[in-house]
């Protein structure tokens, strides 16, 4: 992709957009960034874009920085409805995401996971099974660093193991892992998209540009996902899930079979020896804020979840607990089915304690399934699941939310928690020595 003498306009200047517009930067265009918001975080992105001679505007879009453009790169983050993506479709710009415009820099072999649920953990999984196994590996996408910003790092014989979301296949043109993976597709992002199927339509846009030297993974549980093997160019591999799955494996939750099984079956397609998957799947300890035992006080288990941003990871999370649950739910509304999970909630959830911009919505979906109490913050709520806990009971922070209405991130959020129980702990602590 030849960018010298051309103009660039980056729309978005979160991890995606920075590393965007560097990476024009760096192939010789000339780039403009701009994001509508104002932040000390974005202040200090504007003063690295500006050194490397970037314009930058924040705290608003303005046509000028869209109009003369050859191309404008959005960020995954960045919805339909932007004005900036207005002025650019008015004059008739290409527009094209971040992950699609460092896929066009891309000397590696991608290996794009998708899905509503677990693809932290499978991307991390295998990332470690490749790196372990003797083979140059890049790990990033959605999982946090932008694979626009690891352009330098990627050779031609490098996996690029690449966390893919729906917005980011919104965006693409000619993206085209060797291996694709989907690992599930259920309710999600509603607030986004008009309807599942829409949604739906996105995340399968995975594999197709994908032809018969590709690789396409499923999930053969997945009963959405069946039959696509008869539509796809590619080779299609399935992995099932049975009682038979036993992994010695750190990775906690009864979800984590299938994530290891789709991490095996990639792996072996790649070609690293079993027994080294083995080992790696055995020592792999897992990504924070996914479904782990923070601490047992007084006989409760305490597990952060905050990475549980669906009803259907939730679900998960209370399949996986084997005791009595009090849930801590609740955060930005992205008006999901919630009332998915009643049945489950009424087996299992012994107290349900809402916090966030979607408590009310929550609490109607499931009346009636559970003792329903409201937290104004998320203290409140560690402190009254406290006081309902009996010993053997599992706590459990597991939003089916995004954190954006109270905190920055669902890490910032685990952490708010984290900081919560070591405060009872504490306070526990004093108790019996006092």
């Amino acid at each position: 992709m030849d960018l010298k003498g051309k103009k660039v306009s980056v729309i978005g200047l979160g991890n995606s957009g920075s590393s965007a517009a560097m990476l024009a930067a760096d192939f010789g265009a000339e780039v403009w960034a701009t994001d509508a918001g104002d932040s000390p975080a974005l202040r200090e992105v504007e003063k690295r874009l500006r050194a490397k001679g970037i314009k930058v505007e924040i705290g608003i879009h303005t046509e000028d920085y869209i109009k003369t453009s050859d191309l404008v790169v959005v960020s995954p983050g960045v919805e339909e409805t932007s004005l900036a993506l207005k002025w650019a479709k008015k004059h008739g710009i290409t527009v094209i995401g971040e992950m699609e415009f460092g896929y066009r820099f891309c000397k590696g072999r991608i290996i794009a996971i998708t899905g509503t649920n677990g693809k932290s953990t499978v991307t991390a999984l295998i990332g470690q099974i490749l790196k372990d196994g003797g083979f140059d590996t890049v790990v990033c996408g959605n999982i946090g660093n932008s694979l626009s910003g690891e352009i330098d790092r990627i050779k031609e014989d490098t996996w690029v193991v690449l966390e893919v979301s729906s917005f980011q296949l919104e965006t693409i043109v000619d993206f085209k892992p060797h291996i694709a993976v989907i690992l599930n597709i259920t309710d999600d992002h509603m607030d986004r998209y008009s309807k599942f199927s829409d949604y739906f339509a996105e995340k399968m846009k995975v594999f197709k540009n994908q032809d018969k030297d590709d690789h396409l993974v499923l999930n053969y549980d997945a009963e959405n996902l069946r039959g696509f093997e008869k539509i796809a160019k590619s080779k299609v591999s399935c992995y099932k899930k049975s009682t038979a799955d036993i992994f010695d494996t750190r990775l906690k939750g009864v979800h984590n079979t299938e994530n290891i099984l789709a991490s095996i079956l990639v792996s072996s397609i790649v070609g690293v020896k079993s027994s080294s998957m083995l080992r790696t799947i055995k020592d792999f300890k897992g990504l924070s804020h996914r479904f782990e035992t923070v601490a047992v006080i007084d006989g409760v288990e305490y597990i952060d979840d905050s990475k549980g941003t669906t009803v259907d990871s939730t679900a998960r999370a209370i399949d996986s607990c084997k005791s009595p649950v009090i849930l801590i739910a609740g955060g930005k509304d992205k008006y999901s089915d919630y009332g998915a999970i009643k049945s489950k909630v009424k087996a299992k959830v012994k107290d349900l304690i809402l916090i966030g911009e979607a408590k009310d919505a929550i609490a109607k979906a499931l009346k009636g399934a559970s003792s329903v109490h409201s937290a104004k913050d998320m203290d409140e709520a560690v402190r009254l699941a406290r006081r309902l806990a009996k010993k053997g009971d599992s706590v459990l922070l597991s939003p089916m939310c995004s954190s954006f209405d109270m905190y920055k991130s669902y890490k910032h959020r685990g952490e708010v928690f984290r900081k919560a129980v070591d405060g009872i702990r504490c306070e526990a602590q004093e108790a019996r020595y006092s």
